[in-house]
């Protein structure tokens, strides 16, 4: 049987080959001839063999249930049925004998033979007529600028131009004038104009992108007008700003004053159109990269004698534009094809348009323009605007080009602004929609219809057949329908093909959607610079379904997506940008907009302020749709409104939408033209910085491509999972610290059976040798105690017992202290009093009625016959204030110790056996239990005894403890070890540490300490307090260098970030990386494991997170998906022996498996102390024996705690291999979901890590729902910005649906004294709706 590691290694291998893509198994087929060294031979018989079956009974293989891709297709969906599509050709160019034989000819045609004839119209704000360039005009200015920048840039000897350098042309949107002379200067001095929009902020939407095209073409030189220079942001001395991501430019300024005259025999060089390249024009392709597409002289040409032949263009014709000049139809029409005719346009800018809607209407009216070029955002405008004009006429148009006609919306604006503008002259037959792309420049465009013929037919398709990219008409349900206008025809002298939008281009069937290719002299020729995605968009092949060549002519790649209908009709039905594939069904982004728009949203969200794209989340693509709210929608409008798109959304195109957020009104990054920046949207969305003011998201219903719940396997009885693990080759896991019974100790503390005659031992042996000391926030001394002052100390507070107390030995008494020396000597009063101290942590001034509930508990739960204080804290107990959060009447006799009177018990207590009761120990647990345990005289003893051999503690030694000394390991290592040991304490409450930072450290330093114990609080308190003081504690001389052990102690999985982060700050100051290690302790055994002074360094391991969701331990290699690094929690102490056991069948397991670690030691408590005394639980946490295969039938302590022992390379100090015990959480905070165990702290890692503002975290469940609570730190506007990264999150890390995101103020998460996140108190607090979230969402 293959060990386990080379079944993964054969079933990764298998995953790789399943995730490289359709094209990449290719190679797992290479015939044998061909020559393949012998490596990749042995790799593809590899990959042939079949996969060893595992060992199915002993545990479940993980990875058959993981998903890693998508549901299977339907097997009932539409496939395509017609036969293959051959290409479809436009008519031929006609021939005409006066064509110029390049567009700079016409222009040098018109601007000396017709100077006096108007070329171009620019309009001032209120869209009055403001300059008219003539065509003499435009010829003569251009001269002047060809000659300028040609000759007088730089020298003669070193000109700054050369013809084929690209330039920036830099003009606003309301200036066509100097942006049409820029044009043509730049070609008539053969450079090559690239037109960009002008930046207005130092970071524009996707200004970034720009500047990296503008690097790409070399740029170095930008014109502008002066206007718009003065326009530019500056810094404060006055230069222009340096725009993010652009390359240094030159600014040069077009102004006719600032033009050299040429010289009379200068003439500019025009030769016939060819192949090189003339203009180049930006395109920002869906992932938000913009590329320029290089049009050649001959294309340009080509293009406009294609569209004055299609759009039957004649001379001296007035056509109105109201798109962008500088680029597509805009450029095309309005400033080549007008010059090629000498035509007349009136540029109406979009300023003008926000301003005066109807204006383009009132412009066709006045100058009785032939031609309109405008969006079906215009044509929606001027109807709303309609009623302030009655007296328009639009009967002198012959053509209504609709540039963005392919767009699902355009039938019903055409069909909308026809029925309203009938009546002014508009002829049906006018209305002629058209379809573009950069690459491919103009694809199709209906032709001027001749008047009274009937007018083309509308396809009625089916949403779903579409989905599948399938043309099948719908007749049955209209809702689900798409209904699409076409475009026209193919261009004069073009070519067109239908090719399959991913892969091989191959040629798609008459009955299916594919990308539109088109072929002719009339396209773009490259993307500059980017000669691969140029080969696969420019030079197209397309092939048959055999593979094999169709024709020899290369075809473009438009980037929209259609059919060629009846008649070769071209209908267009989306764009390759806007396409999202969901669950391998294709929807188009500009369909679900539309959608949208048809909930009757205008009340809520802003009509073209709607961005649908597609983020990528647990191996699928999932639909965002994100719209701007208007200020006066309610929330309740808002939350109505999204449903109800939910819903249409949902039922026409069966699809779910991910995420559907709102912003506030103007917050969506826009492009130049008022539409929204998509990619730039996507990227804000992604990072967190996109601030709605609602969202609704839906994973429940989208996600459905999640692992089956994982059923636990019935039957697999222990015995079997015990021979599966000696099949595979496991050791039971178990461990052991070294053996108590064989060290010996030559100390006179032996024969001693109880620290209080220790106590009195050393009193007589070293009176005046000092055993504590505890410091102030100043790091001065406040209090000390030599053994003779301790012992005096406790004599009296055992007679204060006896005389006020009236107290029998075996009373228990409260001892409410801060943390100093008082503590420890009511704490060996009690001891010589007989009674049994209980340590309570002091209830908080500020905080009376979160913290004094817990103490009446603890006195209540105790039964203390008596509480033992001092002065400040009894006036607290009895106040005004503590009355209105507890009963202060019932208090037990309350005793001040503060002024004692000299007094001495006649004889001091001793217990009659080891066994009985030395004090109670209470601790509430993070799941918010209240738990005391008992601990007896001998237990305290061997604990003692264990931490002085482990951290080989003696009377000349000094440790330093900034602990809270209330419960657990904490309270034991600052009253009980150096009183047993004799070793001296220095204390540092941690409290103190909030006034003063570096006191910790700088006793450490001050006193030379080797062992210093603290706790994750302090530790966290350093790192994010002293993170940028390392050079203050340099220069105040702080040198950690003396430290061997700084330990944490602990009762968690170990925080191996903190930890490192801890060490890698201060290594700076000399602390040595080997130094920092963490103690385990539990409520049954306050400590397990510490690294102590000997032994090997504390290992760390990289375990898998899916195989620990399954009970199991797979160790990965660093930097492995899904791996999670868990650090051993020091060494086990002597006399501890640990198992690992299945919690449901009792029974060991193998090392290789997540189960509860169960302790046997002579330091166990010896049980609960409750009221109800519950035997059962009592017997089976505290005296509890394996379920079989243990001969020696052993007592063992349940933990609570799940982990797993691994046995390392390194040697004990027993010179055995060292086995590791590893803490992975605690059993009562695990989650049960899907059937798989999580540890909440790894969902909260991961969280925490998505957002700079998340400051901590917290989950739970409620009904079987994951809840999420997230403290913001950053502005309230972030909180919604959570909501999504969070659910993303946790569905690709650990395959669950979050269920609720509760965005909450900092602070909130309750942390206790150990700095243990408290999510029972919070999951109760939730439930009583008492947290005050900021935000509350509910994962639909």
């Amino acid at each position: 049987i293959l060990p386990e590691d080379t079944l993964n290694k054969n079933r990764n291998v298998e995953k790789e080959k399943n995730n490289r893509g359709p094209g990449a198994v290719a190679y797992a087929c290479v015939p044998v001839s061909s020559r393949v060294s012998t490596k990749i031979q042995q790799l593809l018989n590899t990959l042939k063999r079949p996969k060893r079956p595992p060992l199915k009974e002993f545990f479940v293989d993980d990875s058959e249930e993981i998903v890693e891709g998508i549901p299977q297709p339907d097997p009932n969906q539409p496939k395509p049925e017609g036969r293959q599509m051959t290409p479809v050709k436009g008519e031929p160019l006609g021939v005409i004998c006066n064509w110029p034989p390049a567009l700079e000819s016409a222009l040098q045609r018109w601007g000396t033979t017709q100077a006096k004839c108007s070329c171009l119209t620019a309009l001032d704000m209120t869209g009055k007529p403001v300059y008219t360039l003539t065509y003499g005009k435009l010829w003569s200015r251009s001269l002047k600028l060809a000659y300028t920048l040609l000759n007088k840039l730089g020298t003669k000897n070193e000109p700054v131009l050369k013809p084929g350098d690209r330039v920036a042309l830099v003009y606003p949107n309301n200036d066509p004038v100097m942006f049409m002379v820029a044009f043509y200067g730049c070609l008539l001095a053969e450079v090559i104009p690239v037109p960009i929009e002008v930046p207005l902020t130092r970071k524009d939407a996707g200004g970034q992108q720009i500047g990296f095209l503008l690097g790409s073409c070399g740029i170095a030189l930008a014109l502008t007008s002066e206007v718009c220079l003065k326009g530019l942001p500056k810094t404060q001395n006055g230069e222009i700003v340096q725009f993010k991501g652009w390359p240094r430019l030159k600014w040069v300024v077009t102004d006719s004053k600032y033009l050299s005259k040429p010289p009379k025999d200068w003439q500019p060089h025009i030769s016939p159109a060819g192949t090189e390249p003339a203009y180049i024009e930006y395109k920002t392709s869906k992932e938000g990269s913009v590329m320029g597409v290089t049009v050649s002289r001959l294309a340009m040409l080509s293009h406009c004698q294609a569209l004055s032949q299609a759009c039957n263009y004649s001379e001296g014709e007035t056509i109105v534009n109201v798109l962008d000049f500088k680029k597509d139809a805009g450029l095309w029409h309005g400033m080549f094809a007008n010059v090629m005719n000498k035509m007349h346009t009136i540029s109406v800018p979009y300023s003008v348009m926000k301003t005066c809607p109807l204006s383009w209407v009132q412009r066709v009216h006045a100058h009785k323009a032939k031609v309109a070029l405008v969006k079906c955002r215009d044509l929606h405008w001027a109807m709303m605007a309609h009623r302030d004009q009655r007296d328009v006429s639009l009967s002198s148009l012959r053509m209504l080009i609709v540039t963005d006609g392919a767009n699902p919306w355009s039938v019903s604006s055409c069909d909308a602004f026809l029925s309203l503008f009938q009546s002014h002259g508009l002829k049906p037959e006018a209305i002629c929609p058209c379809a573009t792309s950069a690459e491919a420049m103009t694809v199709a465009i209906r032709r001027p219809g001749v008047p009274g013929a009937p007018l083309p037919g509308r396809a009625i398709l089916s949403m779903n057949g579409l989905s599948y990219g399938v043309i099948r008409v719908n007749t049955e349900d209209k809702n689900s329908a798409l209904t699409v206008q076409d475009v026209g025809h193919v261009m004069p002298g073009g070519m067109m093909c239908i090719v399959k939008p991913d892969g091989p281009p191959q040629l798609c069937k008459t009955d299916e959607i594919g990308e539109i290719c088109v072929s002719s002299r009339t396209g773009g020729m490259m993307y500059f610079g980017l000669a691969g995605v140029t080969k696969n968009t420019f030079e197209v092949i397309p092939v048959n379904s055999a593979g094999s060549p169709v024709g020899d002519v290369p075809f473009i790649r438009s980037g929209l997506l259609g059919f060629v209908g009846p008649g070769s009709l071209v209908f267009v039905v989306g764009k390759m940008d806007g396409l999202l594939m969901v669950s391998g069904r294709r929807h188009n982004a500009d369909d679900i907009v539309a959608t949208g728009l048809a909930v009757e949203a205008i009340k809520t969200v802003y009509r073209g302020r709607i961005a649908v794209f597609s983020v990528s989340v647990f191996y699928d693509e999932r639909i965002v749709v994100v719209a701007e709210q208007r200020p006066d929608a309610s929330e309740e409008d808002s939350f109505q409104w999204m449903s109800r798109v939910l819903q249409a959304i949902d039922s026409i195109h069966q699809v779910g939408v991910y995420c559907l957020a709102l912003v506030p009104a103007n917050t969506l990054p826009k492009t130049p033209l008022g539409g929204i920046h998509i990619s730039q949207t996507k990227q804000l969305f992604l990072e967190g910085s996109l601030h709605p003011c609602n969202i609704l998201m839906c994973p429940h219903t989208c996600v459905t491509n999640l692992p089956k719940p994982r059923q636990k396997q019935p039957g697999v009885g222990p015995a079997s999972v015990m021979v599966g693990n000696l099949v595979a080759g496991k050791r039971i896991a178990q461990a052991a610290g070294r053996d108590l019974g064989q060290i010996e100790e030559n100390d006179l503390v032996r024969k001693h059976q109880f620290l209080a005659e220790i106590l009195q031992w050393r009193a007589q042996a070293t009176p005046d040798h000092v055993l504590f000391m505890l410091l102030n926030a100043k790091g001065t001394t406040v209090c000390t105690a030599s053994c003779l002052q301790l012992h005096k100390r406790a004599e009296r507070i055992a007679a204060v017992l006896g005389d006020k107390g009236h107290l029998n030995a075996g009373d228990n008494v409260v001892l409410l202290y801060p943390p100093g020396i008082e503590l420890i000597a009511a704490f060996y009063g009690c001891l010589y009093a007989g009674c049994i101290p209980v340590t309570v942590r002091p209830p908080h001034a500020q905080n009376l009625t979160a913290t004094l509930p817990t103490v009446r508990m603890i006195v209540d739960v105790s039964k203390a016959a008596c509480i033992l204080t001092g002065q400040t804290l009894m006036r607290l107990l009895r106040s005004r204030e503590a009355a209105a959060a507890v009963d202060v009447k019932t208090w037990p006799t309350i005793i001040d110790t503060d002024d004692l009177p000299r007094k001495r018990l006649p004889q001091l207590y001793k217990p009659p056996t080891p066994e009985m009761l030395a004090y109670l120990d209470f601790s509430v647990s993070t799941t918010g239990m209240l738990t005391g345990v008992k601990m007896s005289h001998s237990a305290v003893n061997a604990l003692c005894r264990a931490i002085k051999l482990q951290c080989e503690l003696y009377s000349s030694r000094q440790i330093a403890i900034c602990l809270d000394p209330y419960c657990g390991l904490g309270f034991a290592l600052w009253c009980l070890c150096s009183v047993y040991s004799g070793h001296q304490s220095v204390l540092i409450p941690p409290m103190e540490l909030e006034n003063n930072l570096f006191l910790w450290l700088a006793t450490v330093n001050q006193y030379k300490i080797r062992d210093t114990f603290c706790s994750y609080s302090v530790m966290e308190l350093c790192t994010k307090g002293l993170g940028n003081q390392v050079e203050v504690l340099k220069t105040r001389g702080i040198n950690l260098s003396c430290v061997r052990t700084c330990v944490v102690v602990a009762e968690e999985r170990p925080r191996v970030a903190l930890q490192q982060s801890f060490s890698k700050l201060f290594k700076d100051i000399g602390l040595s990386p080997r130094a920092v290690s963490t103690t385990f302790g539990s409520r049954v055994n306050v400590a397990i494991c510490l690294q102590g002074t000997s032994g090997p360094d504390p290992t760390t391991v990289y375990v898998d997170l899916k195989s620990l969701r399954h009970d199991r331990v797979r160790l990965v290699e660093r930097g492995a998906p899904q791996s999670l690094l868990l650090s051993e929690s020091g060494k086990i102490l002597p006399g501890v022996k640990v198992v690992i056991v299945n919690p449901e069948t009792k029974g060991p397991v193998g090392d290789s498996h997540l189960g509860e670690i169960w302790v046997n030691s002579p330091h166990t408590a010896s049980g609960y102390y409750t009221i109800y005394d519950s035997e059962t639980l009592q017997a089976d946490h505290f005296n509890t024996r394996l379920s079989f295969g243990d001969v020696a039938q052993t007592l063992w302590a349940r933990t609570g705690y799940l982990g797993f022992v691994r046995r390392t390379e390194l040697t004990a100090a027993t010179g055995e291999r060292h086995d590791a015990l590893y803490v992975v959480g605690a059993l009562d905070e695990t989650l049960e979901l899907r059937g798989l165990r999580y540890h909440p702290i790894d969902i909260e890692t991961s969280v925490s890590r998505i957002h700079r503002s998340i400051a901590e975290c917290a989950v739970f469940t409620w009904t079987n729902l994951l809840v999420v609570v997230v403290e913001l730190c950053g502005s309230e506007q972030e909180a919604l910005d959570l909501v999504p990264l969070v659910t993303n999150v946790v569905l690709e890390e650990h395959y669950l649906i979050v269920g609720v995101v509760v965005v909450v103020d900092p602070g909130v998460i309750p942390i206790n004294s150990r700095g243990e996140k408290q999510r029972m108190h919070l999951r109760d607090s939730f439930l009583a709706d008492q947290l005050d979230p900021i935000y509350v969402a509910y994962n639909m």
